[in-house]
Parts: structure tokens; sequence; C-alpha cells
């Protein structure tokens, strides 16, 4: 599970026009990062956009995968899915997944906030004597 620089690179220069885009080293593949928020991986030089239900069926529809790993005799599937080809050879049609992509990272975070701010506080312990 390894990535080279160099297409992480080329990918961060196609997506260029969304501004503030990079390719941080993790885990043997990069991670793509926009305003500090993870929206994108990249392994064995293939690009994976984050997917949930707000672009789940643009990924279904194209036939894509998510990106699945193997891990203390288990398979992990993560909400990272292969972009497809066509999106790939296409700027104008990449930089569209990608925001599809960054609005489904944010909106996860976004619901993430949520959930922890409808926890209710700890109840005070009472001093033991």
């Amino acid at each position: 599970m390894a990535a080279s620089r160099e297409y992480a690179d080329h990918i961060v220069d196609l997506l260029s026009p969304l501004r503030r885009v990079s390719a941080r080293a993790m885990f043997g593949g990069f991670g793509l990062m926009r305003n500090g928020l993870m929206f994108g991986i990249i392994v064995d030089d293939v690009l994976y956009f984050k997917v949930t239900d707000l672009n789940r069926s643009d990924y279904e529809e194209a036939k894509a995968a998510p990106f699945v790993y193997h891990a203390k005799g288990r398979r992990v599937s993560l909400s990272y899915w292969t972009v497809p080809a066509e999106a790939l050879d296409d700027e104008e049609t990449l930089l569209e997944w990608a925001e599809k992509a960054y609005a489904a990272a944010r909106a996860k975070k976004d619901s993430k906030s949520v959930k922890a701010k409808k926890r209710p506080a700890p109840l005070p312990r009472k001093k033991q004597r």
C-alpha cells in the first residue's frame, strides 16, 4: 500500500482551482486535505474521494468501489470510493466530484459535532469523606 509523491502532486495540481488542497503522507499513502479536512485519499496511486449518503449514488452509478484493506484477519471498508476514470480524464468533472467529496466530509464532520454537543454533561461526583 504505497503511493508515489509524484502522483499525489499531480492530483493536487489538478485540484488547484479549489484552493488550499494539499496531500499529506500517511500510512504509505496520502490524505487529500482542504482547509484542514480530509476529503480524499491516495493509495497505490489510486484516487479515492469521501462518500456519504450525500454522494453515494454517484459512485454506485459509476460502478466505483470503496477502499478496502485487511487488518487482523478481517476486511475493513472505508467511506472513500474510487474516483471514476471519466472524472480523472476531465478536469471540470474531477473538480465537481472533489467539491461533492469535500461537502460530504464537511457534512460528516458537522454531524459529529452536533452529536458531541447533544451528549449530556456528566453529573458532578459527590465528594467522598
